[in-house]
């Protein structure tokens, strides 16, 4: 009975399928555990070997809990809006929805291969307008909320309104934009509708503002910090510049102290917390206030320093800044504009990495020391941030580095505020120990006395205040795309009004281009039916705005982390029409048990998903404030990728005269050479051993040439040509187009591929140094390429991609799954190698023959041995504990142990073979539910209990003693352990083998440690 992989797993996965076998229940009297992978977006590259790492580890968490009994949930679906489908719509005009439908059927039909236990009934796609009805509505409670201080909470608006009605805001204690007039109550009720609005906006969860964004013109949108790579966008690497629009934003500040101290409740890995409490980056200190010399103008300043106050010399703000323009003066006006206009072209992310250069332009304009009255002249500097803190510093060289550099660097003062500290060489940056001097009624302070002394003092002259300040800024939440959630935005009278819920979705409508309009605005600038009637509720043509009773709707779409910002809670209740999800769904399900993603989502997706969870916490609508109690960050596979090396040719060309050479380097061009890995390694050895290729080579080419150019109108003297061959550039190759799981070159195949046409007339270097020319010779199966090796990061631009499909096909998805596993520990880096899933594709027909013979299955009802049942309880107890330990790849190990002892004992007892496939199953379901069903069960293997592991099979009740003469072993002697010494001694003595090596002797002493050893000393 042979094993065949292909027809068991597809026999496996359409049984699971018609039988909803992994289908989770919303009430049950079992546990519940619910087990969820981070969503993925469906690229059309479709998935490759390192996708499915964190995937196979959830499932066979999932797998294992079921058996331990546990109600499980383990959904999938897919984080459908991204910016490639819609790049793919510019480029061809297909709507990104057709993309999008394509690309998840490949994904399902790859993920299904793999055996998954999800369960599809609740899949989610947040392009799905019945799942991003659900993503508007939550936008609506954020807009209808504001977040109260006091009660450190977010509440409805609505409590917000009738405090103004009943006192004002004068002691309104809330989380809001910092330039808040006050009224009273009597004012309040006399603002305009408008007016009122105006005011609240200042104090919405999600609010409309300028804000500095990072804008991509190339891709028409706004990019998030976390969407730009070395200061290009990550999708295409196109240049990004700093702008202000008027952009939506989510007042997530709101959550920052709750979000640092809400990790603290959570079992995630410890760098990932960093990650976030550094990007949170809270930091105590005091706002201060400089007047502007000249001008009715204050630069608000946040310091952690307070106390060095008065060692500032001169101000930076941040180019961008909005008092910039106003005081720069007209002497200074061209050199400011020019640096803002530069600095405009660097993200933020490049200028704070960017901690050698040294730049900046003085305004002209001066500040006004709070408390000496002493001029500080204002610069502007691209390491000063408009979106963090306050886009202004007071710079104290003596006690800050970059202030000392930049002041070093301008011949700006540098007064020392330090007692007996040399700051001559660089700046004092430490605390303790160090007083203060110079610095008026902080003279001989330390450092905690003269920050209380100093907060004290600026309060109490109302130069400023003691302030707690957070880097973590408000999230803009507006995107110039087509290919995202509608915002339920119409505006009257320039004011955003939300659309009644009942009305919703608002679905996306079709447009004709995909790309911003002409004028500048976002894609649905170019819907022809995207207005509101707000008598009949519905969307309606431009042509009809009137702005009375048909208004104009939103033209941008939201960002890609609105619809991952909550997807996990709507996978609890995914069919619900009539809610995001019931009380009774979430009430029961509460959180992710255990959640399996990568880190490189830390301050993006992760961070967006605590504040909406802690949001929709506050206002009642889910039970717990963290989604996921625990979340393990599983490691990358990365790619072996090929390359072949290639040696570029270049002619030099004699002449009497400027003649048109063109041609000449374009057909150069197409005559590089390649050269094989060891020959590479050879030329950079040898200078000597590039002569024999280097002659050919030139000669060669040089005939060509001369035959070409010299004979016809180019008024040309002589053509001769520069070859380096120790300068090999490597060119990645893909490594589909090499032998088998060798290193050896398809040569046919690399020429006939389209990507590769360029080297179609190449000369290659072999391996055993022959030459030979693409051109005109005809290919030989002798010739042998060896290409280079190297491991990266598995990625289609690196063509060294592995497809999953292919793998599945050759040697199954369970040798898949469980050599993914036996690669190394869950959380680490690993190469992949294809050769090596053979070892695992020839375990399991190993475990197959332990079940079967040529007649089919072949299992006895004899009662087992005492070394099967060691055998096998040894095996649950370790197959366990790596499980709960998440330490899956040694479970694999144990697998093959198991089977090797099995198979030398010949074991093919059922009490023993049936709780061993049960162990296996969470990692290769298709073998074990084929075995299952052929040991005569009826029943899925996915619900049998997990076998219980008895310690007294392993307990040993005899010893195997090495019985020595003289500290030499000469024989061993199996003994009951609880065979007392003498007991022991009386029996070694009477053993036959004893009285031989004696030979009648009676020995000096016997030494025995019961347990360990016996030794007789003759």
């Amino acid at each position: 009975m042979q094993y065949n992989h292909q027809e068991i797993e597809k026999k496996w996965q359409k049984y699971w399928a018609n039988q909803g076998t992994f289908k989770a229940e919303n009430n049950s009297d079992k546990p519940k555990y619910y087990v969820l992978d981070m969503f993925p977006y469906p690229s059309g590259a479709g998935l490759h070997v390192g996708h499915p790492l964190g995937y196979i580890a959830s499932d066979i968490y999932a797998r294992y809990k079921r058996h331990k009994g546990f109600n499980v949930l383990h959904p999938q679906g897919y984080d459908s809006f991204g910016l490639p489908a819609e790049q793919y719509a510019i480029q061809t005009g297909q709507h990104p929805a057709i993309t999008t439908e394509t690309n998840i059927k490949t994904y399902r039909r790859q993920l299904d291969n793999i055996g998954f236990s999800f369960d599809w009934s609740r899949e989610v796609r947040t392009s799905n307008p019945k799942y991003y009805k659900w993503t508007q509505w939550i936008f609506i409670q954020l807009f209808n909320s504001w977040y109260n201080k006091d009660t450190d909470k977010a509440e409805d608006i609505a409590t917000l309104v009738a405090k103004f009605e009943a006192e004002g805001n004068a002691n309104v204690n809330a989380v809001s934009d910092e330039d808040i007039t006050i009224f009273s109550a009597e004012e309040w009720k006399s603002f305009s509708d408008k007016e009122q609005q105006e005011i609240l906006l200042q104090y919405r969860l999600t609010f409309l503002s300028d804000t500095e964004v990072n804008w991509c013109p190339a891709l028409g949108t706004v990019l998030a910090n976390d969407e730009i790579v070395n200061g290009v966008s990550e999708r295409g690497g196109h240049p990004v510049v700093r702008k202000k629009m008027t952009q939506w934003s989510m007042r997530i500040s709101a959550y920052a102290e709750r979000l640092l101290d809400g990790l603290q409740n959570i079992d995630w890995p410890q760098p990932l917390k960093d990650s976030q409490t550094n990007w949170i980056g809270r930091s105590q200190g005091a706002m201060v206030a400089f007047d502007v010399d000249g001008h009715d103008a204050k630069i608000d300043v946040f310091t952690t320093r307070p106390d060095t106050i008065f060692g500032v010399s001169f101000m930076t703000l941040a180019p961008e800044h909005d008092l910039v323009a106003k005081i720069t003066t007209a002497e200074q006006k061209e050199a400011v504009e020019a640096y803002v206009e530069a600095t405009a072209k660097r993200s933020e992310r490049d200028r704070m990495a960017d901690v050698k250069t040294i730049s900046g332009v003085f305004t002209g304009a001066y500040a006004l020391h709070p408390f000496t009255g002493k001029q500080v002249p204002i610069w502007i500097g691209d390491y000063v941030l408009a979106s963090y803190g306050t886009g202004a510093v007071m710079a104290v060289p003596c006690g800050d580095q970059r202030d000392y550099d930049f002041a070093k660097h301008f011949g700006l003062e540098i007064p020392n505020i330090f007692a007996d500290v040399d700051i001559s060489e660089k700046a004092n940056d430490a605390k303790d120990g160090i007083k203060l001097a110079n610095s008026d009624f902080l003279d001989g302070l330390n450092y905690k006395k003269g920050m209380k002394t100093v907060i004290y003092e600026l309060e109490k002259r109302g130069f400023g205040y003691g302030k707690i300040n957070y880097r973590l800024r408000d999230a803009v939440f507006s995107r110039q795309r087509y290919w995202g959630e509608p915002f339920p935005v119409y505006y009257k009278d320039g004011m955003p009004q939300m659309i009644d819920a009942k009305h919703l979705p608002i679905v996306l409508p079709e447009v004709e281009k995909y790309l911003p309009t002409e004028d500048g605005k976002p894609p649905l600038g170019n819907a022809e039916v995207w207005a509101w009637n707000s008598i009949e509720n519905r969307v309606v043509s431009n042509e009809l705005i009137d702005n009375e009773t048909v208004f104009p709707l939103e033209l941008n779409t939201m960002p890609g982390w609105a619809g991952s910002s909550w997807y996990f809670n709507r996978y609890m209740d995914s069919n619900n029409e009539g809610e995001f999800v019931s009380k009774e769904a979430v009430d029961y399900w509460k959180q992710i048990d255990l959640y399996i993603g990568g880190s490189e989502h830390a301050t993006g997706h992760l961070l967006y998903a605590r504040f909406w969870q802690k949001f929709l916490f506050d206002r009642g609508l889910l039970p717990v404030d963290e989604f996921a109690k625990k979340l393990i960050n599983q490691g990358m596979i990365l790619g072996t990728s090929a390359f072949v090396y290639r040696v570029d040719v270049k002619p030099i060309i004699y002449a009497d005269k400027e003649v048109e050479v063109k041609e000449i380097y374009d057909y150069v061009s197409k005559r590089p050479i390649l050269v094989s890995k060891s020959e590479v390694e050879l030329l950079n050895k040898s200078e000597d051993y590039t002569k024999k290729y280097y002659n050919f080579i030139k000669d060669k080419l040089s005939d060509e040439l001369d035959s070409r150019f010299l004979n016809n109108s180019i008024d040309i003297e002589k053509i001769d040509l520069k070859i380096n061959l120790r300068r090999c550039l490597p060119i990645h190759v893909d490594v589909s187009l090499l032998k088998g799981t060798s290193d050896e070159l398809d040569i046919e195949k690399f020429i006939e591929d389209k990507k590769y046409e360029e080297f179609n007339k190449a000369f290659l270097i072999l391996e055993d140094g022959f030459v030979v020319d693409l051109s005109e010779d005809i290919i030989d199966n002798t010739w042998k390429y060896i290409v280079g090796r190297e491991v990266e990061k598995m990625s289609k631009s690196k063509y060294n991609v592995v497809n999953p499909d292919l793998i599945c096909e050759e040697y199954g998805a369970d040798s898949l799954r469980l050599f993914e596993m036996f690669l190394g520990p869950l959380e680490q880096t690993k190469p992949w190698k294809t050769s090596g899933i053979s070892g695992v594709y020839s375990f399991l027909k190993k475990l197959w023959k332990l079940f079967t013979d040529e007649n089919g299955i072949n299992v006895s009802d004899a009662e087992p041995t005492k070394d099967e049942l060691k055998t096998l309880h040894k095996t649950i107890k370790k197959v366990e504990e790596d499980i709960e330990n998440f330490s899956f790849n040694t479970s694999v190990s144990t697998f093959m142990i198991a089977v090797n002892e099995l198979t030398a004992q010949k074991c093919n007892k059922r009490q023993i073979l049936e709780p061993l496939l049960v162990l296996i199953s969470p990692y290769a379901p298709h073998i074990a539910e084929e075995l299952w069903s052929q040991l005569g069960h009826n029943e899925s293997i996915a619900t049998v209990a997990f076998p219980k592991f008895e310690e007294k099979h392993l307990v040993e009740s005899s010893k195997n003693y090495p019985v020595s003469f003289n500290g030499k072993m000469r024989f061993t002697l199996e003994l009951p352990l609880d065979m007392s010494k003498d007991e022991i001694e009386k029996t070694v003595m009477a053993h036959e083998k004893t009285q031989q090596q004696l030979q009648g002797r009676e020995p000096k002493k016997v030494i025995i440690v019961p347990g360990k050893i016996i030794n007789i000393v003759g």
